[in-house]
């Protein structure tokens, strides 16, 4: 017998099509907030809550499906979701089934977005293994100023066709990170450019410390923990103010980097 052709050609567009429309599926994402730490009068400072709104807001408009609340996702929302935004109060902070659920959510190629305060916590080597850097809760280790945001690789999509620029923002310093030794005294070393960390941290932007250290505030960490698959984690220490995220430098940036983190085109979210 004869095959139909007719059916032949069917099938083939069939197979040709089941690729695109894989990848014309929205991008799903999740934003862990949390109350606001700071006074109402303060600038719209650490204001998770208004963040969750309107980033909501302006991702869906984007095309993305969001989902998110003051609180960390279950296992039924994790499963739904491409990209976990962390932008909350000492956001590095997890209960044991919390890190059970993040841990099992990376393995399974689920990409996370770490903003500001969202990298603040009680064990940072344990949330630096996850993201790749981290910040001790309880520390002296940040200052609000006018920086120099430098950034480090320019053909990075992520930054690709953004300059050196100045941020009003609140800077992080005294980082650990993964893969980086401790001290001669057995301690954390704090993370500085050139130091030797994990070849899965690619940093995408510094700027000088008050010592003027030169402390990695943006980066991408491409990782796979042990019997899962790779992921991607995206984390800019800036955010701490509301006018931050409609500072065009630092949306254009932040945008790319959760197409990014969720495996999409990173310009996907510019352009819808």
């Amino acid at each position: 017998m004869r095959p139909n052709r007719y059916l032949l050609l069917a099938l083939s567009v069939v197979a040709c099509a089941g690729p695109l429309l894989a990848q014309q599926q929205p991008l799903r994402v999740f934003i862990r907030s949390s109350e606001k730490t700071h006074g109402a009068a303060d600038n719209g400072s650490h204001d998770y809550p208004a963040f969750l709104e309107s980033w909501t807001k302006l991702l869906t408009e984007r095309g993305a499906v969001v989902n998110g609340g003051k609180r960390f996702p279950s296992a039924d929302e994790l499963a739904k979701t491409d990209v976990l935004i962390n932008y909350s109060s000492d956001g590095a902070n997890h209960t044991p089934e919390e890190r059970s659920l993040l841990e099992r959510y990376v393995k399974g190629g689920g990409g996370v977005v770490v903003i500001h305060d969202g990298m603040c916590g009680a064990d940072p080597l344990w949330y630096a293994s996850i993201v790749g850097g981290a910040k001790q809760h309880g520390e002296r280790n940040s200052r609000h100023a006018v920086m120099k945001f430098h950034i480090e690789d320019p053909s990075n999509p992520i930054v690709k066709g953004i300059s050196d620029f100045d941020f009003d923002d609140e800077l992080f310093f005294l980082l650990r990170a993964e893969g980086l030794a401790p001290g001669p005294d057995g301690k954390p070393t704090m993370w500085t450019k050139g130091l030797k960390v994990s070849p899965d941290i690619h940093v995408l932007a510094t700027t000088p410390d008050p010592q003027d250290n030169i402390v990695p505030q943006l980066w991408t960490y491409e990782h796979t923990l042990a019997g899962g698959k790779p992921y991607r984690a995206f984390v800019t220490l800036e955010g701490h103010s509301a006018p931050s995220f409609d500072f065009p430098q630092y949306r254009t940036i932040l945008l790319r980097g959760i197409a990014w983190a969720g495996k999409h085109p990173v310009d996907e979210l510019l352009t819808k």
